[in-house]
């Protein structure tokens, strides 16, 4: 190993306290990376070093089969040890700074199959239990509107025009918003909202637990769960994946990107956007298994 690299590694451990194992992380990418500078490390000369020799390194680990997260730690790891070069007063630039680091994937939002909420949101209840009641409006005023678990909890009774098939919900930043649904569920809280004054539940909430009082956020997660564990179709089974439920669904029938945002409360349009790589996937693979000309021989 490099000497001053060696002198890095003593300071990340001792001085910064890095656990054994991260260490191990730079050590592993400073000797690969000084492999691709020399055939000997003791050769290196990091004073010398330019942004186009980095930039050369990245591309050919991409050409080896790096993951963009690998080939962001790597970057990480040379401007780390040029910080530590430039602290000593070894070298005057860090040249690792201006490479740009490899963009990772942001994760496509979980979401269940629209066959399977059709599944689940047509099974039959006992519509005189107030619990089940209660547990299928959950799951379809989460499914319908898209609300965030955080704004389904804190639904006031009053903020729901079932005439008007309206309900105001409080969402992030203190803003509120007006959400519209359909006559279905508009049938489902009139029945509820019987249920509850059979109970003598007098709360502000809309929701609430048969012996009054709000919900609180474990119990919608399990109601969630549950309901999402008996049909299947997504490996999580989150309130926050019926959100992405609604998103994919919406877009699927082809609303607009913009009215989707406002429905949501998204801040950017950005955010609604990561919706349509979802769509878009869910097209392509329509497509494969619809088209003649689209499968493959054989299969």
């Amino acid at each position: 190993m490099h000497t001053t690299i060696e002198q890095f590694m003593q300071y990340l451990s001792h001085e910064l306290n890095y656990s054994p194992l991260t260490v191990a992380a730079y050590r592993n990418d400073l000797k690969q990376w000084c492999e691709s500078l020399a055939k000997d490390e003791a050769d290196v000369d990091l004073a010398s070093v330019t942004v186009a020799d980095i930039r050369l390194w990245m591309v050919q680990r991409a050409d080896a089969g790096d993951s963009a997260r690998t080939l962001r730690r790597k970057v990480q790891s040379v401007r780390a040890l040029y910080r530590y070069l430039m602290k000593r007063g070894i070298v005057d630039e860090n040249p690792a700074a201006d490479v740009e680091l490899a963009r990772t994937p942001r994760p496509l939002p979980a979401h269940v199959r629209q066959q399977n909420m059709d599944e689940l949101l047509n099974g039959e209840i006992d519509t005189t239990d107030f619990t089940a009641v209660r547990d299928r409006l959950v799951m379809m005023m989460l499914y319908e509107t898209g609300m965030r678990r955080a704004e389904l909890i804190g639904l006031l009774d009053a903020n729901i025009d079932t005439h008007k098939g309206e309900l105001r919900v409080h969402g992030k930043r203190d803003k509120d918003r007006v959400i519209p649904f359909g006559h279905e569920l508009a049938q489902w809280i009139t029945l509820y909202r019987s249920l509850r004054s059979e109970h003598g539940i007098t709360d502000d909430e809309f929701f609430t637990r048969p012996s009054g009082g709000k919900l609180y956020p474990s119990l919608v997660y399990n109601i969630v769960h549950d309901n999402l564990a008996s049909v299947g179709g997504s490996s999580k089974m989150s309130p926050h994946v019926l959100r992405h439920t609604f998103a994919s669904v919406m877009l699927n029938s082809g609303a607009g990107l913009e009215s989707v945002k406002e429905i949501l409360g998204h801040e950017s349009l950005a955010t609604t956007q990561l919706y349509t790589h979802i769509t878009f996937n869910q097209l392509k693979d329509n497509y494969k298994h619809a088209h003649p000309r689209a499968q493959k021989k054989g299969e």
